[in-house]
């Protein structure tokens, strides 16, 4: 799978790591940055990160900043991302069975090395159920932000 991952300086570390990771696995890397631990701002990145993957450079995207938070909230104001800060292995598989989620954000602070491949491992197994309960739910969350991105254009 080709995977898309950014961070800011406080995950640039975390992200090095799981490059390498993802690598091992057979999986194709699209790093959009940063490329040192120099300070930089994470909805830069996130942005690079919902780009990517709306440009299908990617299919899905693995963001890391400090806490996890502030990207997830940057991320997910991209139309078709829907990114999930995880911290346990239940969430990041869920959260692709059940929501269609396309961008696991992990915070760098908050979770270890090993946690975070754990998560990483988890998210890229699972797969979208199609179940109709999940289907529904998922169109109404396109829905609600297509009727947000047309009042925007009004």
């Amino acid at each position: 799978m080709k995977v898309v991952v950014a961070s800011d300086h406080a995950g640039f570390e975390l992200k090095e790591i799981l490059k390498a990771e993802l690598r091992r696995l057979g999986h194709k890397v699209v790093d959009v940055g940063t490329h040192s631990a120099n300070p930089v701002d994470y909805p830069d990145y996130a942005e690079a990160v919902g780009l990517a993957i709306q440009q299908g450079r990617g299919r899905r995207g693995i963001l890391i900043c400090g806490s996890g938070v502030g990207a997830s909230v940057a991320a997910n104001k991209l139309p078709g991302i829907r990114a999930g800060l995880c911290h346990d292995t239940y969430s990041a598989h869920q959260g692709v069975e059940h929501d269609d989620m396309n961008v696991l954000v992990l915070g760098a602070r908050v979770i270890g090395v090993e946690t975070a491949k754990e998560l990483m491992h988890a998210f890229l197994r699972a797969k979208f159920s199609g179940e109709t309960r999940h289907r529904r739910r998922l169109e109404k969350v396109i829905e609600l932000e297509q009727r947000y991105i047309a009042a925007a254009r009004a």
